[in-house]
């Protein structure tokens, strides 16, 4: 069998809907999302609460940022009490169109080695587009044995290596935010407007068409292609404001053929809170 592509579309979708191994996953995130999965969700899907189940400790973002991976394993008990096992077909989306809380899901299930999980393309309006009827109807689960995972199996990078190879040419650190955050126009979110010394901006944003979908494969391989400029990708780090919307450009890559390159978590979230050189807008 082929690798399972990390995307899928609303038509392909619809035609498992009824597959008893599927588990379909709301990642909504934001004020209200939980509200608008209660009153409209895709039918059987469960919801993921970005702050609660898709983080750890946040209390102090300057150690791990203010998306920190949860500990691993209440994750792993998280994902038994949803009935979630090593056969399930997961498929995760959102009501944003690009997927952004649903790119972290599926990077944390393939971090601990759950290859069967895809991201819906276009997100749950997409669903919506392609004829899928979204219910209110509340998803009852059975829980499942839960799996033994030591450690978190895709590249991960810590604040010190990205200061380590911020400024190395054979290195490549990815920003992803929005081109006025990276710039330090302004701040909506952090404290601190700006990006880290020798870290490339590339929007999260471009890797989508203007429908909301990914771009193509072929779109896409070129775009990085020519990012990388031959650097290895285990020279590769992407990050963002908190280590959420980083893995959506993660994924980008991934469905473009390339292997996944190391997540920073804290991302600038941490990075701006600990006293080390940023660049800012100049007054």
């Amino acid at each position: 069998m082929p690798p399972l592509s990390p995307l899928v579309e609303a038509e392909e979708l619809q035609s498992v809907l009824h597959q008893a191994d599927l588990v379909l996953v709301d990642a909504s995130a934001g004020p209200g999302a939980r509200d608008r999965y209660t009153e409209n969700h895709l039918p059987g899907a469960l919801y993921a609460d970005l702050e609660s189940d898709l983080s750890g400790d946040k209390s102090n973002p300057s150690q791990g940022g203010r998306h920190p991976l949860p500990d691993l394993k209440v994750f792993l008990g998280y994902l038994a009490s949803l009935g979630i096992s090593s056969n399930s077909h997961v498929v995760v989306y959102d009501d944003k169109s690009g997927a952004n809380a649903a790119s972290r899901y599926w990077w944390m299930l393939r971090a601990i080695g759950h290859d069967n999980v895809q991201v819906l393309n276009g997100g749950l309006p997409a669903a919506v587009k392609a004829g899928i009827a979204l219910t209110d109807k509340k998803t009852t689960t059975v829980a499942t044995a839960q799996r033994i995972v030591h450690s978190w199996q895709l590249p991960l990078a810590d604040i010190e290596e990205v200061e380590d190879v911020s400024h190395d040419q054979n290195h490549l650190v990815i920003d992803v935010r929005d081109k006025f955050r990276y710039d330090g126009e302004s701040e909506p979110i952090d404290l601190i407007a700006g990006h880290i010394p020798g870290a490339t901006n590339i929007p999260f944003a471009e890797n989508l068409d203007k429908d909301g979908k990914y771009l193509s494969k072929d779109e896409l391989k070129e775009k990085y292609t020519k990012a990388l400029a031959g650097k290895p990708m285990e020279n590769t780090i992407v990050h963002c404001g908190s280590g959420v919307t980083a893995c959506h450009t993660i994924l980008a890559m991934a469905y473009a053929g390339f292997e996944i390159p190391k997540l920073y978590i804290g991302s600038w979230s941490e990075w701006s809170r600990t006293n080390r050189p940023m660049v800012t807008k100049k007054k």
